[in-house]
């Protein structure tokens, strides 16, 4: 298994002013492997603890955060040297020993030249009050699900990724039909590296979907461990909400068409920011002027994504014999799984803040906004080959875009759009098996 985010790792332990890193992320998406294949390939020694687990180094960071007693006491219990450059020490699940994650501020201060890297569950770091949160005092690296790139490589698509990652379209809009067909695949298997490592391995769908019922049981789970009975209620109504809504065609969040009963927007904020802080989310604003900074145009409207297309399928129930029926493949949640889809890739890509536009007292409404570089981007997203494009066009209409993204099943492309006046903006075509190059596809064409 390979995962981008080593290159990441790697450039921080390369640099002088690093601090203590800080790995985030949901449960399940692959923070403890990459700490300790991160480790294994790049150092001498590694000092793993695991604070769900190991007593007796709980107790330690319990008792206070003096440096030198805890560097002795991680060499105890360990067996490392901890020779600077040479180890790295790893501090995993440490929402289980809140004062953790204050002692990274003492090591920062006190220890700079130690490696080390911390990581928990996201929920747990959110609601591990009064510790003082170390800020200005750690690297933060945050890790999503494996995206299809990564999925690929399981797969051992590695020529593919290869011809992706070179932008060769001419060949690939000859040969995409192995990687249409693998879209399709990830979205019912998703990127959670368990799931990908047992599909990868046994290419059992039913043995998948086991897992990821599993993992959606535990998120519920969750809810009752960190929140009161009636929280736990509302948030579990809102969880469940969020594959419905995304079917509708106007997939805005709307709780008063709740299913049993609608709640006020107030009753929601919780919730919403409980599974945001848990991982479990993503919240994209609304805006309706497309200009820089968008987050200062965003209003009350957004709309609500899972953390990973597979755990999103596994709510909807999708059943594994959909898969073969290909342009019908998925029937009413196909709009909902394709823009949970580019939403990950666009993530995975580093892109950092998304956004929708919705034209005011208009229908046209474009799916994504993201910034890259000097350009606003629109981006509209289809799950087949739809080619229509009036979203867009009303976009540029307002903005005077320079460049449009259109995400489907058809080839890469680019063409000139000119509107009635002459004017106009470059379209991309950016196949569904590519969105995680679109940073890179847009650096190129302002070259």
């Amino acid at each position: 298994m390979y995962r981008e985010k080593l290159k990441e790792l790697e450039a921080w332990k390369g640099d002088r002013r690093r601090k203590p890193m800080l790995l985030l992320g949901a449960r399940q998406v692959g923070k403890t492997w990459l700490m300790q294949e991160f480790g294994r390939k790049n150092y001498r020694e590694v000092a793993y603890i695991r604070f769900d687990q190991d007593s007796d180094m709980r107790n330690s960071f319990m008792r206070d955060t003096q440096v030198e007693r805890l560097l002795n006491d991680i060499r105890l219990f360990t067996g490392c040297r901890l020779e600077p450059g040479e180890s790295l020490i790893i501090l995993d699940e440490i929402q289980e020993c809140p004062p953790v994650i204050a002692s990274l501020k003492y090591f920062c201060e006190e220890a700079r030249e130690q490696h080390i890297i911390a990581a928990g569950s996201l929920l747990g770091l959110s609601t591990a009050g009064g510790t003082g949160f170390p800020v200005g005092k750690v690297n933060r690296l945050e890790m999503y699900p494996m995206s299809f790139t990564e999925f690929l490589l399981a797969m051992g698509m590695e020529m593919y990724v290869e011809a992706i990652q070179q932008h060769r379209w001419d060949s690939l809009n000859r040969m995409c039909s192995p990687l249409e067909d693998m879209l399709r695949v990830y979205y019912y298997v998703g990127g959670m590296p368990e799931a990908v490592a047992l599909f990868a391995e046994t290419k059992d769908y039913t043995a998948v979907r086991a897992y990821q019922s599993e993992v959606l049981s535990d998120y519920r789970n969750d809810f009752g461990k960190h929140a009161t009975a009636t929280e736990s209620r509302r948030i579990a109504h809102v969880w469940d909400f969020i594959p419905l809504q995304l079917a509708q065609e106007n997939s805005q969040f709307q709780p008063h068409s709740m299913e049993g009963g609608g709640m006020p927007l107030r009753q929601t904020r919780q919730p919403l920011q409980w599974l945001k802080d848990a991982g479990l989310i993503h919240m994209v604003p609304r805006v309706r002027v497309g200009e820089m900074p968008l987050g200062g145009y965003a209003d009350h409207a957004f709309k609500v994504y899972s953390t990973d297309v597979g755990l999103l399928a596994a709510q909807c129930r999708l059943d594994r014999r959909v898969l073969l029926k290909k342009n019908e493949v998925f029937g009413q949640y196909k709009g909902a799984l394709t823009e949970q889809y580019v939403l990950q890739q666009l993530l995975a890509s580093g892109v950092p803040e998304l956004y929708y536009w919705k034209a005011a007292q208009a229908q046209a409404e474009v799916d994504f906004l993201v910034t890259v570089g000097a350009y606003v981007l629109p981006v509209e997203v289809k799950a087949e080959r739809n080619l229509r494009a009036k979203s867009l066009k009303s976009y540029h209409k307002r903005h005077g875009n320079h460049f449009a993204v259109r995400c489907s099943m058809a080839p890469f492309s680019t063409e000139k759009v000119e509107d009635e006046h002459g004017d106009g903006y470059t379209l991309l075509d950016v196949p569904l098996w590519a969105v995680e190059e679109l940073p890179r596809i847009l650096e190129q064409l302002c070259e």
